[in-house]
């Protein structure tokens, strides 16, 4: 994509008032393996897309631990990532330290935005290449937040970012009414539903995919693979079976996947696209 003379810092605005390479950070997540958070009252599930380089390779993390109240899914480049689920957890160590209680979610998020704002408008710096899905629980409740490379960040009932996961937010938006009155166990079952949503035929198996929960009494944890195979088994989404909904409404399925296609192809050289919003 060719910019001119207003995409070589990220500190030089374009006429339009963008900010070119803050988009092409935000393409980065894009360009991501999905991942997907869901909240009840009492419960915080994060589920990605496991994919590796070539089949002769692993696949790398893309869910990590923060805290035994937090934890954060990824998508875009994973080296960023790791190194600001680094930064998070010594915040939560320096808060625990210096007031022997857990570091609220929100103001974790803020702490992690600011931090992603700086490198919004420093020359010698670039923006991260990553997009954060922040779930945990405080004294306030569950809670889920998106992390922007613009700096921004949002809490939602559901989201889902990265590769593919216009597919996965369509299904959250029909299911999402329901999910603040979730069981643990229907919420792990509509984020494997949704995750199956973004594999486009492909099947889904513990392989390709890690869950994590974080609830009342129950801290941050990834399930294993025995347990999310077990759970694909239960609910019969490895096969070809699609949800009741789906079933009844297969033209409301095909507009989905015709804007999930549309939202896909959607570059920052668009000029109807909002700069810090895409």
């Amino acid at each position: 994509m060719f910019r001119n003379q207003y995409d070589t810092d990220v500190t030089t605005w374009s006429p339009a008032g963008r900010l070119f390479q803050v988009e092409y950070a935000m393409e980065a997540v894009k360009q991501g393996s999905a991942a997907i958070g869901l909240r009840s009252k009492s419960h915080v599930v994060l589920a990605c897309v496991n994919k590796s380089n070539s089949e002769l390779s692993s696949h790398q993390k893309k869910i990590f631990k923060v805290d035994d109240h937090i934890g954060v899914a990824i998508s875009g480049l994973t080296a960023d990532g790791r190194v600001l689920s680094r930064y998070m957890r010594n915040e939560c160590i320096n808060y625990f330290y210096s007031y022997e209680s857990q570091l609220p979610v929100g103001r974790l998020v803020v702490q992690l935005a600011d931090k992603a704002q700086v490198c919004t408008q420093r020359s010698w710096k670039r923006p991260y290449g990553v997009g954060l899905l922040v779930g945990g629980l405080d004294e306030s409740g569950a809670h889920l937040y998106y992390n922007c490379p613009s700096g921004n960040y949002f809490e939602y009932q559901a989201f889902a970012i990265g590769s593919r996961s216009q597919a996965a937010k369509t299904y959250l938006e029909r299911k999402f009414e329901t999910f603040m009155e979730s069981s643990r166990e229907n919420l792990i079952k509509d984020a494997l539903f949704a995750l199956r949503e973004t594999l486009q035929g492909e099947k889904l198996t513990s392989s390709t995919c890690t869950i994590a929960v974080v609830g009342v009494g129950e801290a941050f944890h990834i399930l294993d693979q025995e347990t999310v195979q077990a759970l694909i088994n239960e609910f019969e989404i490895a096969g070809e079976e699609a949800p009741a909904d789906e079933a009844a409404a297969p033209d409301q399925a095909d507009d989905s996947e015709s804007s999930a296609t549309a939202a896909d192809q959607v570059t920052p050289s668009d000029p109807d696209v909002a700069p810090m919003d895409m």
